[in-house]
């Protein structure tokens, strides 16, 4: 597949989580308001024609629970691969995973945590749509946000100002 093609990377933040006594982190479940949120998010990707080749995912529990309610809204299941990377990853270390992507990959999913996945799509934004500029700034990147940044080349080439951001989506806005 040719370098020159135009590709996408969808990040995701995952819905909301629960704050259980005695649970680590990473064991987190999802909250009640989590659980309505991430179908919310599987239905506007649908409704937006955005359906990932690849999902990279974080082995939190929080995170695999959100990719579970959103890929139930998707019309098809894209291949997903659980990355223990992605958990607590910085925005170099989040680079370094999507430069690893193989290039028959166009459209490419993370679904993730914060303070990560905001950087991510603020930091590859060279260009932005207004409106999903303007959405970013304004209300960040809480749970269930999603994020569309779109480039020209292969994943090695992925580096920030590289992408346009082209849409921002979040469920309570």
């Amino acid at each position: 597949m040719s370098a020159d093609v135009s590709r996408r990377i969808v990040i995701l933040r995952h819905a909301k989580a629960d704050w259980p006594d005695d649970v680590a982190d990473h064991d987190r479940p999802l909250a009640e308001r989590g659980r309505r949120d991430a179908p919310a998010a599987g239905r506007w990707l649908a409704a937006s024609g955005i359906l990932p080749d690849l999902t990279l995912c974080s082995t939190a529990a929080r995170t695999r629970e959100t990719w579970k309610l959103v890929v139930h809204e998707l019309p098809r299941r894209p291949r997903t691969v659980y990355e223990k990377r992605l958990y607590e990853a910085s925005l170099g270390e989040l680079i370094a995973v999507v430069n690893e992507v193989p290039d028959d990959v166009v459209d490419l999913m993370l679904v993730g945590h914060n303070p990560g996945m905001h950087a991510m799509a603020d930091a590859l934004a060279g260009e932005a749509e207004e409106d999903a500029r303007s959405r970013l700034d304004r209300i960040g990147f809480p749970t269930s946000a999603a994020a569309v940044v779109s480039f020209t080349g292969s994943w090695k080439s992925v580096e920030l100002g590289t992408g346009r951001l082209e849409a921002h989506w979040a469920p309570h806005d």
